[in-house]
């Protein structure tokens, strides 16, 4: 078999990788590449390969990195089949649609062809089927299962069998434990694995501690009579939020404060994941169960029309406000951070991943002006980051999954992680294990 790496490869978005048996030819995910453009100008570029040759596409989970080439795809004459679980199917039906917006603007403001179209959407879930974790699906030669990754809801691993040999492609894995989803199932006999890298070269916050700090930001913020801005993604990473600070509240941590989650798409999400709540842990299906809702609670409101989202203005301080997009590259939260960026009184809590050359990015770094909506922004707010509230495991999380398999592996190729994460990973498999491992670049192919 034969893997090409077409995105993800060295660094964290663009998300697609060809599988090749010699007889049959599948793809995992068709993402876009981010950054500093929420669409990059190479996710315009001709696919590296004949979409017609592709008999199926294989989804690991719905975020744009990973799905958002998907109708490009469909548009340059793929045909077969889509699978991903019934979750993932959703929400990625809603990311597209949403991006489809972004990229009309973006379309518009650089004066470039629309890359795809609603239709193109359209056509691609007549051919997306839903399927559930450890289905065997046989296509040519290869049979393939999906596993629960524990990144977002529906995410999957991909495993693929060859004539008895298993290769399996993580996707994202999550950070366990977290408030909503399961710990990412245990593999114990891949031969060959393509494993994320994120975070492959740093380690987490303690949950706890983590939990802690949050409280800590948002009592802090409200004494100094501020706005904590939340930039957050609206898959997971929204749900987490709602589900700790439901906690804090039930359990008297925290005052009651009015709460903003200002993010059309991560409304609509956050009713996916509720229709969908099997797919929750056991510690979340129990309190859903004693009739807590744990999406809603006191002082909470959502905004779903532009109008409410303005009039999120006239509530006085002490507020927070949740809204997207995560890493600051569009999106409501431009609107507030231009607003509150300049007080001294409010704070900036970054809460995820922030790729290099995004507004989040620069902020993390420690930017002291930045550029919104072409305005130069003096930053005199707090900016503070947890990063134990990523859904991308840490590097020993990364070790210890591998390791399950570290007596059937032969070969360990390290993927979506920047050069820096991704070879530092890379090291340590070797290092530790003794497995052959390196870091493809995009365009290489590798025999296995």
């Amino acid at each position: 078999m034969k893997i090409s790496f077409y995105g993800g490869s060295q660094e964290v978005t663009g998300s697609c990788f060809l599988f090749d048996s010699g007889k049959t030819k599948i793809l995992i995910d068709c993402g876009l590449f981010q950054c500093p453009r929420f669409c990059d100008l190479r996710s315009r570029d001709p696919f590296p390969f004949n979409p017609k040759d592709i008999k199926a596409l294989f989804v690991t989970h719905a975020h744009i990195d990973h799905t958002g080439r998907i109708p490009k795809l469909v548009k340059e004459g793929f045909s077969g089949k889509i699978y991903s679980t019934p979750p993932t199917k959703e929400l990625a039906f809603l990311m597209l649609k949403d991006s489809l917006g972004v990229l009309e603007k973006e379309a518009r403001h650089h004066k470039e062809d629309l890359m795809f179209s609603e239709e193109d959407i359209d056509s691609a879930f007549k051919i997306w089927e839903g399927v559930e974790y450890h289905k065997i699906i046989e296509i040519g030669d290869l049979k393939i299962r999906l596993f629960d990754s524990g990144h977002v809801l529906g995410s999957s691993m991909i495993e693929i069998v060859l004539e008895g040999r298993k290769v399996l492609f993580t996707g994202d894995l999550g950070n366990p434990p977290t408030p909503l989803l399961n710990n990412p199932e245990e593999i114990r006999d891949a031969v060959v694995m393509l494993v994320e890298s994120t975070y492959g070269n740093r380690i987490h916050n303690d949950k706890k501690e983590r939990k802690l700090r949050l409280e800590r930001i948002i009592e802090n913020t409200m004494q100094g009579k501020g706005v904590l801005m939340i930039p957050a993604f609206s898959l997971e990473r929204t749900q987490e939020l709602l589900a700790e600070i439901d906690d804090l509240l039930e359990s008297g941590r925290i005052p009651r404060i009015p709460i903003f989650l200002d993010s059309p798409l991560a409304i609509k999400a956050t009713a996916v994941y509720k229709k969908y709540e099997n797919y929750f842990n056991k510690e979340a299906n129990n309190k859903i169960k004693s009739g807590n809702d744990i999406f809603r609670f006191h002082g909470l409101k959502l905004t779903m029309t532009t109008e409410e989202s303005k009039a999120i203005n006239e509530i006085r301080p002490p507020k927070i406000v949740i809204a997207g997009s995560g890493m600051s590259n569009g999106g409501r939260i431009l609107h507030h951070e231009k607003r509150y960026l300049p007080d001294p009184n409010s704070t900036l809590l970054l809460v995820g991943y922030q790729a290099a050359g995004s507004l989040g990015r620069m902020l993390q770094d420690g930017a002291e002006e930045v550029t919104i909506h072409g305005e130069k922004i003096l930053v005199r707010a707090k900016v503070e980051t947890l990063q134990g509230y990523s859904s991308h495991p840490d590097r020993e999380q990364l070790m210890e999954f591998i390791s399950k398999s570290k007596d059937t592996l032969e070969k360990v190729f390290v993927i979506t992680g920047e050069p820096a994460s991704a070879l530092f990973l890379v090291q340590r498999v070797r290092d530790y294990f003794g497995i052959p491992a390196e870091a493809p670049r995009y365009g290489e192919t590798k025999e296995i």
